[in-house]
Parts: structure tokens; sequence; C-alpha cells
């Protein structure tokens, strides 16, 4: 299984790199190789993914600072690479358009966010996109969340926001296939 792991991984790693100059017959291949890493993920429990956030020391003086180049664990440090890693996705993981499709979430309603769940904005650039894990509402009108992100100028934090909840927001919940619990 490990082998094959990595076989598929590897697989994908080549397919992404070739994908902008590759037939649309190619580009197909490479989607059913991204699924079949997704389906090949290590399942992982939303309190395990929590504690997993939780190991880049978020909102302390040893958070892990933010970059789009640098990897922890095999992980990016930008926020799709600390989804990734809390998700036990494949290192460094997908980036934030790759988390937002079907080969690794599926969409739900915002009234039905639960712990572990993402709110992500995939439209723009690589400077604007961003994902974030819920953990909790904060409060009873549901006008705020606690959630864990890995943003820019900071690092890990984990802080209140309102991400999403504004009519029009370019953020969308979705929920990661290989959540269980």
């Amino acid at each position: 299984m490990r082998l094959l792991t990595g076989v598929v991984a590897s697989a994908l790693g080549f397919a992404v790199l070739a994908a902008p100059a590759v037939s649309a017959a190619s580009a197909s291949a490479s989607v059913s190789v991204a699924e079949n890493v997704s389906a090949a993920a290590a399942t992982v429990s939303r309190q395990e993914l929590v504690n997993r956030a939780k190991s880049w020391n978020p909102h302390t003086a040893q958070r892990v600072p933010y970059s789009q180049t640098k990897t922890r664990g095999g992980y990016r440090t930008d926020c799709s690479g600390y989804v990734s890693m809390a998700a036990k996705l494949p290192a460094p993981g997908p980036n934030t358009v790759g988390l937002a499709s079907s080969t690794y979430t599926v969409a739900i309603n915002k009234n039905d966010m639960r712990m572990g769940d993402l709110f992500i904005d995939a439209i723009g650039n690589s400077n604007t996109r961003h994902v974030v894990i819920f953990e909790k509402w904060a409060n009873a009108q549901r006008t705020s969340y606690w959630a864990y992100e890995q943003r820019g100028g900071y690092g890990t934090d984990h802080r209140i926001v309102s991400y999403g909840l504004k009519a029009g927001s370019e953020y969308k919940p979705r929920r990661l296939k290989n959540i269980t619990g």
C-alpha cells in the first residue's frame, strides 16, 4: 500500500507539472490520477484534523511562518499546505483551487458546518485565494466562527473570522471527502 501510494503521488506530481502542456485527453487522465490520490488519502477524524492543525502552534510565538515556497514536514507553509497537512492529504498538498475541487471536497450548506469543514475562496490568483478550517461558531447568531488558518504576514493562527458568511462572498463551505465522524 505504501509503495502504491508513492507511485500514485508521483504520478500526480507529474500530471500537475505537465497539465498546462497536455491535450484534453491527457488532462482527463490527470484528473483520474488525482481522484485516485484522493481515494487513497488517509481518513482523518474531525478531532484529529484539529489536533494536527494545533501542531503548528497557532497564535503563539512558535507559530509556523507563512510561505508559498517553504515547507514543514513536506507540506507548503501556505494556507492550502496547512489544510492538507491537517487533513492528512498527500504532501505537499493541493493548492487552494485543488482543495475546492470535487477531487478532495464536496460543497455543503454553511448552516451544516461542523468542526473540520472548510471555507474556501478559490477565485483570483495565488495572492488572493484562501482556505480556513472551521472549528465552531463564535456566537448564537452564527455571524462569526473560530477558524484555524495559515495567513500571510502572520503565520499559523486561531481566531474569530466571518469569511463566507456574507451574501455574495467568494468563500464557499466545503467538506473534505476523507473526513470521518
